[in-house]
């Protein structure tokens, strides 16, 4: 077998479109997600103020609203760290059919994830995808990964590996 390696075609990457679906469907499930914690918020402070642990809840009820921005950035970057580093998608991915890879195709590395995760706290990240490229914003070209239709790379891979096969005799 050849050691050649697979380039990710920048006809697989995801379109300007699905890449907006992606943050709405991403920002409302962080949005619902903080929501559902400060409601439970009460009932985990009850849990802890039972087992002696009361100084949670001075906390809480005399944090300032900027405490509670930072308390949803962290909820926020902590859910594209997990979902990204684990599935290689979000919620938002999976409604897409899209998903995150390096040059080759590959899942990113943990550290890779970690990096891409800590640009969108890049002011205007957000903004970065309002040119034409389809290569994605700031968060995408620092940390060198891309977003990627999963049903055509799935399908390029393939084709890639038959194709590398060719001229190899198999051993009985």
């Amino acid at each position: 077998m050849s050691e050649s390696t697979y380039i990710v075609d920048e006809e697989l990457l995801a379109s300007n479109g699905q890449r907006f679906l992606n943050y709405a469907v991403d920002y409302i499930f962080t949005y619902a997600f903080s929501y559902l914690f400060a409601l439970t918020l009460p009932l985990l402070i009850n849990i802890l103020d039972s087992i002696g642990l009361t100084g949670f809840g001075f906390w809480v009820f005399n944090s300032s609203n900027i405490t509670w921005v930072f308390v949803n950035i962290f909820l926020s970057l902590s859910y594209y760290l997990l979902a990204e580093s684990l599935f290689g998608r979000t919620l938002g991915k999976l409604v897409t059919g899209t998903i995150v890879i390096n040059e080759n195709g590959l899942k990113p590395d943990f550290q890779t994830i970690f990096k891409r995760t800590l640009c969108r706290c890049i002011p205007f990240d957000a903004f970065s995808f309002l040119g034409s490229s389809r290569t994605g914003g700031w968060h995408d070209s620092i940390s060198n990964t891309f977003v990627a239709n999963k049903k055509a790379l799935d399908e390029g891979i393939k084709m890639f590996n038959e194709v590398d096969l060719i001229g190899v005799k198999e051993i009985d």
